[in-house]
């Protein structure tokens, strides 16, 4: 069933599409996609692909996203609580994918909740840089938290603050910005109905005032010769081509560049439907629902004018005097320490990269990858440093195969009957196929269950 359509916006594509509107419109009536990316820094992509047990077809956008039948759940495979994948509809996938980033980068996702492009982001820097992931919502910035700690996310620092406090902290400090910015969700009509009833009652231009307060704070931010992706899920040239007129506004010499992705169905920007119409907007990129197996998007990459250069390696800090519980369980623990130390604060411990700026008086929800935390005569090991371990870096270790029932109550926070390995004693981490899911304490042939509570299965 067609979903309808208020007539003023019904209007507006008429005249946006011409002739395309029809197809356009048409496109209600196929169904949504679904999809679903691999976390390179766990896996490749055909090995996912292999190992999986969906019918899964390659997103020609993206070298590592498949789409997936609807039918399926992979939510509800253990490699999705072992972070080998991310959940993503496909064309959402496009603006990481277009954003070149080298590892040494900094790099900034602005707006980053609930995580999909920050996590995409974290593996292009292949262990070398640092990723700044920011939402201003403090309870989205929880998700995102999530998200990137269940991908194995070391070299990051996840906040929750206003783009206006963070300029003033970090003026041309970043050599990537992402923003996918709040808007008006025309793109998302097909996927998400409800989103029509918030286009009714905002309208675009509420989102344009956001979206210009973000991408001028976001400017700020960049360095010389510096790169940022603008990316909307919206059709509305207000939202879209307007904003990055308002940005070269601001940023005299900020270009429009070509980027090196291009796939089958991908239009052009629409410099025609602009306030005025600058030809180096053609160079942005339009997804339509009618043209490609995915929702709306529409994306820009701009290039500050400077010449950029290259990050100076970090001078290596000093690690902090660690108690003798948490050290006797680090023993067993090969944790990366060039470019890293480790800090203890409020008895949390962390590994955090060497060489970040001073992050005091900011709302941090981590810096680095927390370990763990000290409590009288024991140390906690934490969720997110499970989902970094592997068999090579920690030991004991209980590798399960996917199929075997103890998988899922484990993930249910159960305690399990580990009879077969009467060898596992103290803290155990749990396995499947080789890829981390959390700790447990062994003793006796009984497994106490470690699995953070707020990850499990439901």
């Amino acid at each position: 069933m067609m979903i309808h359509l208020p007539e003023t916006y019904l209007s507006r594509m008429k005249a946006l599409l011409s002739d395309d509107f029809q197809a356009y419109r048409e496109s209600f009536d196929e169904p949504r996609t679904f999809g679903l990316r691999a976390n390179t820094r766990k896996i490749t992509p055909g090995e996912l692909e292999a190992r999986l047990p969906f019918t899964l077809e390659k997103v020609p956008w993206t070298e590592n996203g498949f789409y997936y039948d609807g039918s399926e759940k992979p939510s509800r495979h253990p490699y999705y609580f072992a972070g080998l994948y991310y959940l993503q509809e496909p064309s959402a996938m496009t603006p990481a994918a277009v954003l070149p980033v080298d590892p040494g980068d900094r790099v900034l996702d602005l707006c980053a909740a609930p995580g999909g492009k920050s996590t995409e982001l974290f593996t292009k820097l292949q262990g070398n840089g640092i990723l700044f992931s920011n939402d201003i919502s403090n309870s989205r910035a929880q998700a995102l938290l999530k998200n990137l700690e269940l991908f194995g996310a070391d070299r990051c620092v996840i906040m929750s603050e206003d783009p206006v406090r963070l300029s003033a902290r970090f003026p041309g400090y970043f050599d990537k910005i992402l923003i996918d910015a709040p808007c008006s969700g025309e793109g998302m009509f097909r996927k998400e109905p409800s989103v029509v009833n918030a286009w009714v009652e905002h309208g675009n231009a509420f989102y344009v005032s956001l979206q210009k307060k973000i991408v001028a704070e976001a400017l700020k931010m960049l360095a010389p010769g510096g790169l940022l992706l603008y990316s909307t899920c919206t059709f509305s040239p207000e939202e879209d081509e307007n904003i990055v007129l308002f940005m070269k506004s601001l940023c005299p010499g900020l270009t429009v560049m070509e980027p090196s992705l291009y796939a089958p169905g991908f239009a052009h920007g629409m410099p025609e439907f602009a306030e005025s119409p600058d030809p180096e907007l053609t160079r942005c990129i339009r997804l339509f629902p009618h043209k490609i197996r995915g929702e709306g998007h529409f994306i820009a990459l701009l290039k500050k004018p400077g010449e950029r250069e290259r990050n100076a390696a970090a001078a290596p800090e000093k690690d902090a005097v660690i108690p003798k519980e948490a050290a006797e369980f680090l023993s067993h623990v090969t944790l990366p320490r060039e470019g890293f130390h480790i800090e203890l604060r409020n008895d949390k411990l962390s590994l955090v990269p060497d060489g970040l700026p001073d992050l005091r008086g900011l709302r941090v929800m981590r810096a680095g990858l927390f370990l763990g935390e000290v409590r009288p005569n024991r140390f906690e090991p934490s969720q997110a440093l499970a989902m970094t371990l592997s068999k090579d870096t920690y030991e004991p270790v209980l590798d399960l195969p996917s199929d075997d029932p103890r998988v899922l109550r484990y993930l249910k926070g159960e305690t399990l009957d580990i009879s077969d390995h009467p060898e596992l004693s103290g803290m155990v981490l749990i396995m499947t196929d080789g890829f981390p899911l959390g700790f447990g304490k062994a003793r006796a042939g009984s497994l106490k269950n470690h699995y953070l509570k707020g990850w499990r299965y439901q």
